[in-house]
């Protein structure tokens, strides 16, 4: 009888494991890039405060203006598609951004266009990160919830 019970179990397991989502489109997951988990590679780009400590804020202004804009347009053409600030920290943390890129080299180029990293007012570290293959879909859904744009 134990036997017959751990085979049982066995089974809806194994079967549980392998079971196909029946929510699945595979249409959306090709053009998504998504592998048979639902996700794919993006770079992960942390944000820190970097070498260049002026404090004149017209220039700071200026600066960060410049980021908001890149940010938005980077956003646009389907190549940032997780950007934010991180909380006071004891790391110099400022931000993040995630982009929609195969490699390590492209993310470099796109961050390359921020006149804020540029400036040195920040700096960058990259790091290949596998998530959601669907995060490029969800800017459409924050449009909808976003009250104030920036």
């Amino acid at each position: 009888m134990k036997r017959m019970l751990v085979l049982a179990l066995v089974c809806v397991f194994a079967y549980g494991v392998n079971a196909q989502n029946a929510q699945y489109n595979k249409a959306l997951a090709d053009s998504l890039g998504a592998d048979e988990y639902g996700m794919k590679m993006y770079v992960l780009v942390i944000l820190k405060t970097g070498e260049n400590k002026t404090t004149d804020k017209i220039i700071i202004d200026s600066l960060f203006k410049g980021h908001m804009a890149n940010i938005g347009r980077l956003a646009a053409n389907g190549k940032l598609v997780v950007a934010g600030p991180i909380g006071k920290n004891d790391k110099n943390y400022r931000g993040i951004f995630i982009f929609n890129a195969k490699t390590v080299d492209e993310a470099k180029q796109l961050v390359a266009t921020d006149p804020a990293v540029n400036s040195k007012l920040l700096d960058a570290e990259f790091y290949p990160w596998y998530g959601s293959a669907a995060l490029p879909v969800y800017l459409e859904t924050h449009k909808r919830v976003e009250k104030n744009s920036h």
